[in-house]
């Protein structure tokens, strides 16, 4: 269950795996992925899924604000897309400056905590299924629900950051990292609008 909501083609992931290309702060990218889910997960199986669904103001402002968000951030990939210039930072040195590494949590964070969807399948849906499992095999049943999602939620995004390296020789050219770019600007740009079109 958790794999199937975490393992999908999202802002978050298309990030994750640049960074892997990139050899560019992947510790730090797989971490705050990892700790978000686990602490949205636990925050859901304890019961706030209920509150949340509730409380329909807290998702329209995550709404907006996270439309606002994943608009900025399709326009910087649009632009490294169109400016081949923007595509050769693969082959920098890997060491980074401190006010890289912020720019790039920062930037995850955005991408995580700024995007209704993740509350509404973290808190709301896993946290729903957490309950009925809960109801029909007692109370610590939805506890090991929780943590085989937040075990799932780990595993990916390490997964996904140490694996990416075996891709750097495809993405060794400039032509492929504008087409995972424009991938990047296309599916943010469609969320944005998904996000303002279609009521949470």
């Amino acid at each position: 269950m958790g794999l199937s909501l975490i393992v999908s083609i999202g802002a978050q992931n298309a990030f994750v795996l640049r960074q892997g290309l990139r050899r560019e702060h992947v510790v730090a990218c797989v971490a705050v992925c990892a700790v978000s889910d686990v602490l949205l997960i636990l925050v859901g199986v304890a019961g706030f899924g209920s509150l949340v669904a509730n409380t329909p103001w807290v998702l329209q402002v995550a709404r907006f604000g996270g439309a606002a968000f994943l608009a900025a951030f399709g326009l910087m990939a649009l632009r490294r897309a169109v400016r081949p210039a923007a595509l050769t930072a693969a082959d920098a040195p890997v060491e980074r400056s401190a006010a890289g590494r912020t720019g790039v949590v920062l930037t995850l964070l955005g991408l995580t905590w700024l995007n209704p969807q993740v509350y509404l399948e973290t808190i709301v849906l896993l946290g729903s299924v957490a309950a009925t499992q809960g109801e029909q095999h007692g109370p610590a049943a939805r506890w090991y629900f929780g943590g085989g999602a937040m075990v799932a939620s780990v595993l990916w995004f390490s997964a996904l950051g140490a694996g990416a390296r075996l891709l750097r020789p495809l993405f060794a050219r400039p032509s492929a990292w504008r087409v995972l770019d424009g991938a990047v600007a296309a599916m943010t740009f469609a969320l944005a609008a998904a996000l303002m079109l279609h009521p949470l």
